[in-house]
């Protein structure tokens, strides 16, 4: 509920609204996210695992080339979340770069893992780099 709330409104989306709509009280979530710093912070971490438990995920159910897309889209959700909420992250760890450079090993490392299978199968050239892929979805991000 927090993301849809923070994509939907950006950093100052209502938590009142947020605890309504996730159907609990604002003194729980005010206990498991005592600010909204708090709970902006915990909202970027859960979708950086999220979409790193989607690699491990896609690996075992899709084929490589089904998976990488997949994942992709996926990744372009990332991005747009992370987007609407940097400058909220900023306020919260004042230099965020701790926080994204955590998320960055595991979206590099599920990225690398999911293009490498399907190179390995044949599915996509063998001379491309796992980075450029990621810096054309930040890029085209900001289209």
């Amino acid at each position: 509920m927090a993301k849809e709330a923070f994509t939907r409104c950006g950093a100052d989306a209502s938590l009142d609204d947020i605890a309504r709509r996730a159907g609990i009280g604002a003194g729980t979530l005010y206990r498991h996210f005592p600010t909204r710093d708090a709970l902006i912070e915990a909202v970027y971490r859960g979708e950086a695992e999220k979409l790193a438990a989607a690699e491990r995920k896609f690996t075992e159910t899709m084929p490589p080339i089904d998976a990488l897309r997949a994942w992709i889209l996926l990744a372009v959700d990332f991005i747009a979340t992370k987007r609407l909420i940097a400058p909220a992250l900023k306020g919260v760890v004042g230099d965020p770069s701790k926080l994204f450079e955590s998320s960055r090993g595991l979206i590099q490392a599920a990225n690398e893992s999911l293009m490498k299978r399907a190179i390995s199968a044949g599915e996509i050239r063998g001379d491309l780099d796992p980075s450029d892929l990621l810096r054309a979805l930040i890029g085209a991000s900001h289209l």
